[in-house]
């Protein structure tokens, strides 16, 4: 992994070596994906209204989006298994004058919330998880995410070259984790920003439906 702010795509671990505990990475280092903001993509989600309601972020690192959305006056919960991450969160909402949720969790109990929401967003949490997680992560989302309500994901895409960074998802491995109970009204071409060089990865951004 990266052990400081700037570093180089090679600087990365494969996806095969990506712990699913990050705590560290935030104690030592800025993560990759920590760029100090909202990812651009997401921020033209809000201006667009297409991330609307009662808004979770599962895997929401520092909080940028979570505090981006409650800005603008949502109902936004942002969790993260991170504690490090958690607590950087609730400082810049402190600062900030805002007041959204901030939870230590696992992405992958999310049923033990009980409560469901009518956008779920997700930067960069899906392309983590090995065969398994992914699906105790799909049917974690079920207990989550509203009937119609909608699953907003950006992810690594395989449209990315070389082999440094988390696993490369396809378009198929989309449509197959979602097959059952879900819809999939898009998968669009976009790009992820990091504090790397190069500074931009590719990345799908999919919006699917729960039936």
């Amino acid at each position: 992994m990266v052990s400081r702010q700037s570093g180089t795509a090679e600087d990365v671990s494969t996806g095969s070596e990506l712990p699913h505990d990050f705590d560290e990475m935030y104690l030592t280092s800025v993560p990759p994906w920590d760029i100090g903001r909202p990812q651009p993509v997401f921020v033209r989600l809000a201006e667009s209204d297409l991330i609307r309601g009662r808004v979770l972020d599962v895997g929401c690192g520092t909080g940028e989006h979570v505090l981006m959305l409650a800005e603008r006056g949502l109902d936004a919960t942002g969790l993260d298994s991170a504690p490090a991450a958690i607590a950087a969160a609730q400082r810049k909402a402190l600062q900030r004058g805002v007041a959204p949720h901030f939870l230590v969790f696992d992405a992958l109990r999310l049923h033990e919330l009980e409560d469901t929401f009518d956008t779920v967003i997700d930067c960069g949490l899906f392309h983590i998880f090995d065969d398994g997680d992914r699906r105790r992560f799909v049917d974690s989302l079920v207990a989550v995410v509203r009937s119609g309500g909608t699953y907003l994901m950006c992810c690594f895409s395989d449209r990315q070259p070389g082999d440094w960074g988390p696993r490369r998802v396809t378009q198929g491995e989309i449509q197959a984790a979602f097959a059952n109970g879900w819809r999939v009204e898009h998968i669009d071409q976009a790009e992820l920003e990091v504090n790397l060089d190069p500074p931009v990865v590719q990345a799908w951004l999919s919006t699917i439906t729960r039936l």
